[in-house]
């Protein structure tokens, strides 16, 4: 199976810069993967096409504003908080290593400033940290100290990290996060999650759809390109989860009730599949999962999908064919370019079922 297998054409214009002023307004493109048969809707019409018993299955972790810019200590006085263009220093954080003294893997830039020993300082001086070593794929380990809580600190000085083909402005930082989101640890949003207001899930309970939540904190390996040609021999990131026990028992009911299982996004989709055994049942875990889900993959709790449009040549997209098959993605993609929907994070979305 080859990168250019999953190769589309999309005009610049259909990524989305902005997300909707309504969230349940955007559109939303449903399949069914056995015939292919495209139908066009709204995601405020979900209720209309989920049916009673049906588990819909949401991540629940939280974007951490994980962005942060200082300026390389260099010994010399400078201005409370003012930052010499010379000696500023981008950091972004991509996941702790050490809870105990706040040390985490992070990407620098520019990464010649940022060798092992090099000092930075944020804000007033009211977090500090030290690169504590450069690891072999160029990302900085950092250890950080603050006078306070750490998360706390990082709520005021960070900023939330938006994906690179998102060039506008985000105005309110709260639209780059699900009205779930608790679980703070992720350097991306889990995007299909965006749709969802408060009112609509519960339409959803009310009508007897049983929501329950997994966390996957989502990495920046998620945007990582496929470099291989084969797509087989791509490695595939890791990212930490959590699913417990009685959000296994939701699911494990709803299956023993014949009941469909349906993942929110594609994070929710490789938690399940990495905490279910061959019969469809899912186990209580947490850990990391580096599961890489392409076609020929044969799902074993999955019965139906909420997702955005995603990159070409990505490994998202070859998780959703997997799941619906190249030819029925590739026509939908080719289908909602037609129809000008909205494409990547701030996009529109797909119901596969």
């Amino acid at each position: 199976m080859q990168k250019s297998d999953y190769y589309y054409e999309l005009p610049q214009d259909l990524i989305a810069q902005t997300p909707l002023e309504s969230r349940e307004r955007s559109r939303l493109l449903c399949m069914d993967r056995n015939s292919g048969m495209l139908e066009h809707r709204r995601f405020y019409e979900l209720p209309e096409l989920l049916r009673e018993g049906d588990c819909l299955v949401l991540n629940d972790s939280r974007v951490l504003p994980a962005r942060l810019t200082g300026r390389l200590d260099t010994g010399t006085c400078s201005a409370a908080g003012k930052i010499n263009k010379a000696d500023e220093i981008e950091v972004l954080l991509l996941h702790e290593t050490s809870s105990s003294n706040n040390t985490w893997e992070c990407l620098t830039r520019p990464g010649k400033k940022t060798k092992a020993g090099a000092k930075i300082i944020f804000g007033n001086g009211e977090l500090t940290a030290t690169v504590k070593c450069v690891e072999n794929n160029g990302n900085r380990l950092i250890e950080f100290d603050c006078n306070g809580i750490f998360m706390e600190i990082l709520e005021k000085l960070g900023k939330v990290p938006l994906p690179p083909y998102i060039h506008e402005k985000l105005d309110d930082a709260e639209r780059y996060q699900t009205v779930y989101s608790n679980k703070a640890g992720s350097a991306a949003a889990p995007t299909a999650g965006l749709h969802f207001t408060k009112d609509l899930l519960d339409m959803l309970s009310n009508k007897g759809v049983q929501i329950c939540y997994v966390t996957l904190h989502v990495g920046l390996g998620t945007f990582r390109p496929v470099k291989t040609d084969n797509i087989k021999d791509h490695l595939m990131h890791e990212e930490y989860f959590i699913i417990n026990k009685k959000t296994a028992d939701t699911i494990n009911h709803a299956k023993k009730s014949g009941n469909r299982v349906i993942a929110v996004g594609t994070t929710s989709c490789r938690v399940l599949e990495s905490c279910s055994d061959e019969s469809g049942i899912i186990f209580a875990s947490s850990g990391f999962t580096n599961i890489f889900i392409y076609p020929g993959y044969y799902f074993k709790c999955l019965d139906g999908l909420i997702t955005n449009f995603h990159l070409p040549e990505s490994t998202l997209i070859m998780l959703v064919s997997a799941f619906a098959g190249r030819e029925n993605i590739l026509a939908a993609y080719k289908e909602a370019i037609h129809k000008r929907y909205r494409f990547f994070s701030f996009g529109d979305a797909m119901l596969i079922t």
